[in-house]
């Protein structure tokens, strides 16, 4: 009888591309990968701790594995664990609990509980390892878009973020291995490669020889077959002209960017420890606009971040107005403990911090409506990416991450279609094949 087993991932791309690695390790020792939904042996839950409710999904996702089974191996991984594993193994049904700097021994670690079936204890790393903990994806787990995870751990200690308690100190994986990842996936019949990290544009920070995130990237474009580079979210700071530069002319690298803007006022930023300013972000955000044809832009938000005053609130109005962001990841601001922030004083009130949420999402999908309409006025005909196919449409994106429907009875799945826009409304573009 085969041993089953599922993999559930809460939070960032890097934990995904951690779960996909975890899963093709258990795959080769023959166990059998099965949906969230299953009754299964083993349970892996690779968990995130970024805000108070990710802590709350995390257990909520532990408690409903073991409610399918409570005979099953129960793992928990991820930043939750690295933080608070104490409180993960007093989840009764936890058989393990195992940090971040830990994932690349769980395949081994599940099946070695199923068979010994021994009592339950945990294994957290205290100090990470100034080494990069190398997992491998051996084959992408769609053949349209392979994660490929690049850097690890964070050292920015913003005054909200516990990340950096959760992930450590920022390791970078070598090009060698970066390169045969992507070489591989494109094998696999792979057209995108997303490179993700932790904090993205700090990968090579670590390395004494100068290699950096543009000097990978100009190597990742030289790769035979690769269509479409992605990258994971950049800092404005790390957006500087040279950069922008260096990058602008390497055709296989899209057209658009992912910022960890925060916020859109200097104050607020400054009380956040961030590293930059407005004025920093809007030049290098303007000068990416020159550069790039075709720019898009998504972001993430905090509102109600302590002491942000309807004042600093409107400012950030201003700057997403002003910028024209195509999507924003608004968040409102949660405690946590260990963080600077977590003590600060006037601390927003929920229904504040609800309400400039409300606000700000108001103004995105307008803003992002008027993009898509000029954008189906301008782009005539645009390569589209295709990724999932739902029994009527085929969804995909262009190269400027917009999302791209397609009416018909074919699955486009793993192709890249010429299609000819006809409308749009504010989630995404509609249109149909061009016909050869």
């Amino acid at each position: 009888m085969s041993i089953k087993a599922s993999v559930l991932t809460l939070g960032c791309r890097v934990n995904q591309y951690e779960s996909d690695a975890i899963m093709q390790e258990l795959s080769k020792n023959g166990v059998d990968i099965c949906d969230k939904d299953e009754i299964c042996d083993i349970y892996i839950i690779n968990t995130c701790t970024v805000t108070a409710e990710s802590d709350r999904k995390s257990r909520q996702f532990i408690r409903r594995c073991i409610s399918k089974n409570p005979d099953a191996i129960v793992i928990v991984t991820g930043c939750y664990a690295q933080v608070n594993p104490e409180d993960a193994l007093k989840i009764d049904g936890v058989d393990f609990v195992c940090g971040n700097n830990g994932k690349s021994i769980i395949a081994q670690k599940a099946l070695e509980l199923l068979n010994k079936r021994q009592e339950k204890y945990a294994y957290m790393p205290s100090i990470f390892s100034s080494k990069f903990d190398q997992m491998t994806v051996g084959a992408p787990m769609t053949r349209t878009r392979a994660f490929i995870k690049i850097q690890d751990g964070c050292e920015s200690k913003c005054a909200y973020c516990i990340i950096p308690s959760a992930r450590g100190s920022v390791r970078s994986d070598c090009k060698e291995n970066i390169l045969f990842e992507v070489r591989n996936a494109v094998s696999q019949g792979c057209k995108e490669v997303v490179l993700t990290g932790i904090e993205t544009a700090s990968y090579g920070k670590d390395f004494k020889n100068g290699y950096s995130l543009a000097d990978l990237l100009c190597e990742v474009n030289e790769i035979e077959g690769l269509e479409r580079i992605r990258l994971g979210s950049l800092d404005p700071v790390s957006l500087t002209k040279d950069f922008i530069d260096r990058i602008k002319c390497l055709d296989k690298v899209m057209p658009h960017i992912h910022i960890s803007m925060q916020t859109g006022c200097t104050r607020i930023l400054n009380l956040m420890r961030r590293k930059y300013n407005i004025d920093t972000a809007r030049d290098n955000i303007e000068y990416m606009k020159e550069q790039i044809p075709d720019l898009m832009l998504s972001a993430d938000v905090i509102t109600g971040f302590p002491q942000e005053t309807d004042a600093d609130f409107n400012e950030t109005l201003c700057f997403f107005n002003e910028q024209r962001f195509m999507r924003l990841h608004i968040f409102p601001y949660s405690k946590r403990k260990g963080t600077v922030a977590y003590d600060m004083p006037n601390q927003v009130p929920e229904n504040v911090k609800k309400e400039r949420l409300r606000q700000l999402s108001n103004l995105e999908v307008g803003i992002r409506t008027e993009l898509f309409a000029e954008y189906v006025n301008t782009h005539k005909i645009v390569p589209v990416l295709f990724e999932a196919f739902d029994g009527e449409c085929s969804h995909g994106h262009s190269p400027s991450f917009i999302e791209i429907k397609v009416e018909g009875e074919h699955n486009l799945s793993g192709k890249i279609e010429n299609v000819l826009l006809k409308s749009s409304d504010s989630e995404c573009v509609y249109g149909e094949i061009l016909n050869n």
